[in-house]
């Protein structure tokens, strides 16, 4: 299993090989919505209300869940983020500000704790 700072290192090995380098955090950016988008006409053709065109090629949902990582670790490398971190800063969000939004299996509410 490769964990994120491996995943980080690849794409880096991997556009350092290329002259231009990593582009803009704006073209990143704009390559990240282009890719969401994918995904989101994929998730939608294959769980939503619209059909595929039989014209339309075949994609997986999760050929282009990678499409978003990729160009995500990209935008992160490129401003120098490591995403280990960000994950680690989220999760703590989420364990304390967000641990009793949504109703939980356990039952446990905020006046519980």
């Amino acid at each position: 299993m490769t964990d994120m700072t491996d995943m980080q290192k690849q794409v880096d090995d991997y556009i350092s090989q290329f002259k231009t380098g990593y582009f803009t955090p704006l073209g990143q950016l704009a390559r990240l919505t282009e890719e969401v988008g994918e995904l989101a006409r994929e998730v939608n053709h294959r769980y939503g209300e619209k059909q595929k065109k039989e014209s339309e090629e075949e994609k997986r949902v999760e050929e282009e869940l990678g499409d978003v990582l990729f160009v995500l670790i990209s935008l992160a490398n490129s401003l120098d983020i490591d995403l280990s971190d960000s994950f680690d800063a989220i999760m703590d969000k989420f364990q304390s500000r967000d641990a009793y939004r949504f109703e939980r299996h356990d039952g446990r509410n905020e006046a519980d704790s």
